[in-house]
């Protein structure tokens, strides 16, 4: 019986080894869980009655269970490098068969997937062209290579100080003689195929507080319309010079669109919020037309929620995709493959699917890598333990020989 108990004990002890041995082969594994392995006693059939009688025949292995807190995070710039926070494995597609797994450096393929060293595709909620992230279905995540088509102006958002001070302008209003207007304003704004349109606003000054507003585009200038003379409104002011009209502070008016040749006309509308009448000199306070020009991407991000943003050269930002975690109720239960993937099992539950950051979900560092959680120094006192419980048992089988030889010997 000793013998079998002492070779039981050297079979713990050597699965002791192989799973400490383990921990620190992948000390340097990014998103590596270390694992403990858990041992039971072994007990013979005995009578109903004899418990105080009993005696143990061994050990045997039973379970090896993994820690899945996290580990520390290394910062290293790379787009693709994801790192989770919290709860959750990437979901990836091994040709159609979905596996996990919490190591997050992946890169693009040359169709612009993304994907792990091994080629198996970052899965998440794909984006429509605007933009709009689809949490309807998951597919693997692919970054376009077209450019960012371009989008027609269609506000311009400006605001201004008119000088109080200033003079009415004693000839009638003409683009090119700079005293009929009190002040001018040159733009650029975007037709629908990403071109850019002069466009300039004059501001003539009627009465304290009060302005009427002409506009010109192109080159020579040419009135705006629909008013043969390019005016598009007229704007008043209260006495502590804040703009009181038009309510909305919005003028309308057309150019001709210079994408069709002149063959149809732009509508764009002049948002003033903002502008007020002060003794001080004339001058503009923000610019900012809506529209761009068409744009290649030049860079991507992550975001804690998973969202892929894209930049592209014409300043734009649009949302590419956003990648999800998977959960489950018992991580313990998932299958290792190898690789740093996990199967779902019977054991694990089904992988519940959600955006990083909502219930029991972790969030994502973007730029940032998760390193194996082993610790060295633990392992290694870990290691001196077991190499004592293999020498321990070793000598339990010893001495049970030596008890052997003893009695042949009688």
């Amino acid at each position: 019986m000793s013998y079998q108990t002492g070779l039981s004990g050297l079979s713990a002890a050597s699965t002791d080894l192989d799973v400490i041995g383990n921990n620190i082969a992948n000390a340097n594994t990014v998103g590596f869980k270390s694992s403990t392995a858990q041992f039971a006693d072994l007990y013979a059939n005995a009578v109903v009655g004899a418990a105080n009688n009993q005696v143990g025949i061994g050990t045997r292995l039973s379970t090896v269970q993994q820690n899945f807190s996290n580990g520390t995070f290394t910062t290293t710039d790379q787009p693709l490098d994801i790192a989770i926070n919290g709860n959750g494995f990437f979901q990836l597609s091994n040709n159609g068969a979905l596996v996990y797994s919490r190591n997050g450096v992946f890169h693009l393929d040359k169709s612009g997937a993304i994907e792990n060293a091994h080629g198996l595709q970052l899965m998440g909620y794909t984006a429509g062209p605007n933009g709009k992230i689809n949490t309807g279905s998951v597919g693997p995540i692919t970054i376009p290579s077209a450019n960012l088509p371009p989008t027609a102006t269609k506000t311009i958002s400006a605001a201004f100080n008119l000088n109080s001070q200033d003079p009415v302008p004693a000839n009638a209003f003409n683009p090119s003689n700079s005293t009929s207007y009190s002040y001018s304003q040159p733009m650029q704004i975007y037709d629908s195929l990403g071109g850019t349109q002069s466009v300039t606003v004059y501001f003539v000054k009627k009465a304290t507080g009060s302005y009427d507003v002409y506009g010109t585009s192109g080159n020579p200038p040419t009135p705006v319309g629909p008013n043969p003379t390019g005016n598009i409104g007229n704007i008043t002011f209260d006495s502590s010079g804040r703009l009181t009209s038009p309510n909305a502070s919005a003028l309308a008016f057309t150019i001709p669109n210079a994408a069709d040749n002149g063959a149809t006309s732009q509508n764009l509308t002049l948002d003033l919020t903002g502008t007020t009448q002060y003794g001080d000199k004339n001058g503009v306070t923000e610019l900012l037309p809506d529209g761009n020009s068409s744009g290649q991407l030049t860079a991507f991000s992550v975001g804690q929620d998973g969202t892929l943003t894209g930049t592209y050269s014409n300043g734009a930002t649009l949302a590419l995709g956003q990648v999800v975690l998977a959960t489950f109720s018992n991580p313990n239960g998932l299958a290792n493959m190898g690789n740093n993937l996990y199967a779902q099992t019977g054991d694990s539950g089904s992988a519940q699917i959600s955006s990083p950051g909502s219930t029991n979900h972790g969030v994502l560092l973007g730029g940032e890598t998760e390193n194996s959680n082993v610790d060295l120094t633990h392992q290694l006192v870990d290691l001196i333990t077991a190499q004592r419980n293999y020498q321990a048992n070793a000598q339990t089988i010893k001495t049970q020989q030596t008890v052997d030889q003893t009695l042949i010997n009688i």
